[in-house]
């Protein structure tokens, strides 16, 4: 089976983008009051951040028939095979009006969690894809 990738969509990291720009843009308009240029500043830096990473890393899950690759940390990479895969599974809660669904990735010491922001599809599909590429590298075995 051919490699799979999932990463993040380019029109949220250019989203990003504008709004760190947009916020700083804010932040100079406004020098004269400083409790809101510190705060805006922040702002600004943090969405830059968000935005730094998506073009480091902005693929956050790959997988082949050898294993799993997954962003670790701000934009490191972790190659995991699939024999140190404990489970792919879907986590959703719901509360009050929100309702999350998380692709999670447990290995033996570790928990790797994406969103459908993360990985540009939902999670669902790619939980079923990861389990295929699984199946398929355990048959080939032995």
């Amino acid at each position: 089976m051919a490699e799979r990738e999932w990463r993040v969509p380019v029109a949220q990291a250019a989203a990003k983008w504008a709004a760190a720009v947009a916020v700083a843009a804010l932040a100079a308009v406004s020098a004269g009051d400083r409790q809101f240029l510190l705060l805006a500043a922040a702002a600004a830096i943090g969405l830059a951040a968000l935005a730094l990473r998506d073009l480091l890393a902005p693929v956050r899950v790959a997988a082949d028939a050898a294993g799993v690759t997954v962003v670790a940390g701000y934009a490191a990479r972790r190659r995991i095979p699939w024999d140190e895969v404990a489970a792919v599974r879907v986590d959703e809660r719901r509360r009050l009006l929100l309702h999350t669904r998380l692709l999670e990735i447990e290995t033996s010491d570790d928990l790797h969690l994406f969103s459908r922001f993360d990985l540009g599809a939902e999670v669902d599909d790619v939980a079923a894809a990861l389990g295929e590429l699984r199946q398929g590298s355990s048959s080939g075995v032995g």
